[in-house]
């Protein structure tokens, strides 16, 4: 509100859609705006804020709540709850908005003047949700806490012959069984170029890697994002550990440059550089490395953004769209690859991020003229059998940045190649 002056803005919680007849829901969860200033999952709940007031607007109970749901919190439960000045019923938000409240009450908010996303009223928000304050990263660490269990549990049941299903349900029963959620709809597959598969229909095989992006999201919102790519037999072929280690070597170097008053873009940039050298010792790619890069050759096997902002949404504040994401100034490339980089921004203490650099062998992009072309002699597209086991393969972890650099939250998930063939 200080922000805002004497704009006001209203909040609103959302409601849960249903599956297929009303009482039929999908479970609630509230819009992360509403639940970042309020800290409660109320459905059809308002928050209008205005020149230093507050009031919290609900629906009121229907007569047989009781009988279904239980008690329910009261009015003066909430307001001591949420740390508003008011609750009132949802029946009157409309009434308060087109007239003048009561004397010493909120002011009333004229319908001429509202307005449904004012820009003040994003930058305010962007400017809260940016740096997370302590409340904010014990929330993140419960959620990192969770993961590296499921992660473990993934990696348990993973054996030739399992369904990706079975990978998934054990991991997603970590979650469950500490009252949490998935962040996102778990991506566990054999088909790791398929970069957001959704189908785990498929059965592990002596020779496949498995990607899990898998991450809890706690009770209060807040949300982890892992991706780890391990063997199903539990070894490494030697083309797969190749690719895999130019992986790794691309992640370290980027978290190593995460630190304050750093480009993010600059972290996305320092992992195509490592990830183009070795594919190019690797023999896919022949030059200069720099040359390369800037040419966007290294988008034809990493052809997305380094990673993105994390908070209350797994993908933070993306609902905003590049207003959050991009500061003042800055505009997205129009290169392929750099073009879904999905922030650019000076890194600061406080903000937390992902890293996630991965090589996936996509035949739709190595097939596709238009995007090969450019690149003539330097890739050499003959070497592509040899790494015919590979697919794709992605290294994720959730990083805070610091006062002095960054720390890792995610580190306890395993992701060196030994670690990885002994647990």
């Amino acid at each position: 509100m200080r922000a805002l002056g004497d704009t006001p803005v209203l909040i609103t919680a959302g409601t849960a859609p249903s599956r297929n007849y009303p009482a039929n829901q999908y479970p609630f969860r509230a819009s992360s705006h509403f639940l970042y200033l309020a800290g409660l999952q109320l459905p059809g709940a308002s928050l209008l804020l205005h020149d230093g007031y507050s009031r919290l607007y609900v629906p009121p109970p229907a007569p047989d709540d009781a009988l279904w749901h239980g008690t329910l919190p009261g009015d003066e439960d909430l307001r001591a709850a949420t740390g508003v000045d008011e609750v009132w019923p949802i029946s009157r938000l409309a009434l308060n908005l087109d007239t003048v409240p009561e004397p010493g009450r909120l002011p009333a908010v004229p319908v001429e003047d509202r307005t449904p996303a004012d820009e003040r009223v994003i930058d305010a928000i962007i400017d809260l949700r940016l740096q997370h304050d302590p409340a904010a990263i014990a929330e993140l660490r419960r959620a990192v806490a969770v993961t590296v269990r499921a992660h473990a549990a993934g990696r348990s049941k993973t054996r030739p012959g399992a369904r990706e299903s079975e990978v998934r349900a054990a991991m997603e029963y970590e979650m469950l069984a500490a009252d949490f959620t998935p962040a996102y709809s778990s991506i566990v597959t054999i088909c790791g170029e398929v970069l957001h598969c959704h189908d785990r229909s498929g059965i592990c095989q002596e020779g496949d890697l498995l990607l899990a992006d898998v991450g809890a999201e706690t009770d209060s919102g807040w949300a982890s994002d892992v991706t780890r790519t391990w063997p199903v037999s539990g070894r490494f072929t030697a083309s797969q550990r190749a690719i895999y280690e130019i992986v790794l070597a691309a992640q370290r170097e980027a978290i190593n440059a995460v630190k304050p008053g750093y480009s993010y873009r600059d972290v996305h940039l320092v992992a195509c550089h490592t990830l183009c050298r070795g594919l190019r010792d690797e023999g896919l790619f022949v030059g200069d490395v720099d040359g390369l890069v800037e040419r966007g050759a290294h988008a034809l096997f990493f052809p997305h953004g380094v990673g993105h902002l994390l908070g209350l949404d797994v993908h933070d504040m993306e609902d905003l769209g590049d207003r959050a994401g991009y500061a003042p100034g800055r505009k997205r490339s129009q290169q392929f690859g750099l073009c879904y980089l999905r922030l650019d921004r000076d890194l600061q203490p406080g903000m937390a991020v992902t890293i996630e650099p991965g090589i996936y062998f996509v035949p739709a992009i190595l097939r596709n003229e238009e995007l090969t072309a450019p690149f003539g002699d330097s890739l050499r597209l003959d070497r592509l059998a040899h790494f015919a086991d590979v697919r794709g393969i992605r290294i994720e972890d959730d990083v805070l940045v610091t006062e002095t650099g960054c720390e890792v939250l995610t580190a306890a998930i395993p992701k060196a190649v030994d670690e990885i063939e002994q647990s």
